[in-house]
């Protein structure tokens, strides 16, 4: 069986384990404290980074784009009969999803409203290009789940969690991809691609008293008007 070494709320980590959920490919799991990093870890991972996926034969695969590419390759795409051109654009968008990941993560983290408002406007730039583009139908290109789909999911999944602690809609003026991100969580995939664990740590991490966002936490909890 696979395995895969994480950190509990990786983004990077969780776009692998909900492509791997998506395909419903057995893997186990191992955590490991990124700031305390087992030298097993070190001896395998050349960049000293999750996820890390270690295939039957033992090879340690790293980046989560290469690793990507090889579920798909070793299993079997998502979505059957696509062009290569295609394909291209898939992995661009993929892209744009994955290389967004820190910066919604450095927006959760901002500890003042100015520089969150800032964050948050530098991460909307990359919803508004998936406005634009997503097609009619439940997901990133119509009926059929995709790749991009699975890049994009630990974006959604978190503005899902700030949004229901905090009253903060990262996704507000984006109907198309606040549909988007429903149709994700029908699917049942962001709670089976984390911990059962994750939402308290994430709160833990991102929702603290030392958070711009912990702070409209306190605020969201008194009013009680969010969903």
């Amino acid at each position: 069986m696979i395995k895969v070494v994480s950190f509990k709320i990786c983004p990077f980590v969780q776009r692998v384990t909900a492509a791997l959920e998506a395909k419903q490919i057995p893997y186990e799991i191992e955590f490991i404290n990124l700031s305390d990093k087992p030298q097993w870890f070190l001896d395998i991972s050349p960049n000293g980074q999750v996820p890390l996926l270690v295939t039957e034969s033992g090879t340690a695969l790293f980046e989560s784009d290469a690793i990507i590419e090889y579920i798909e390759d070793e299993y079997g795409a998502l979505e059957q009969g696509i062009s290569n051109e295609q394909r291209a654009l898939d992995r661009a968008w993929s892209y744009l999803g994955s290389k967004h990941y820190l910066v919604q993560c450095s927006t959760m983290r901002s500890g003042d409203e100015a520089l969150f408002s800032e964050r948050l406007n530098n991460l909307q730039k990359a919803f508004a290009k998936v406005e634009k583009q997503l097609a009619d139908g439940s997901y990133f290109k119509g009926t059929q789940l995709s790749n991009v789909d699975i890049a994009w999911l630990p974006l959604l999944h978190r503005a899902h969690i700030v949004k229901r602690h905090s009253c903060v809609d990262m996704l507000d003026g984006f109907p198309k991809v606040q549909a988007w991100q429903q149709a994700l969580l029908d699917t049942g995939l962001m709670p089976r691609s984390v911990p059962e664990d994750f939402e308290g740590i994430f709160a833990n991490f991102y929702l603290s008293e030392q958070t711009l966002l912990g702070v409209k936490k306190r605020v969201c909890a008194a009013d009680c008007q969010c969903d």
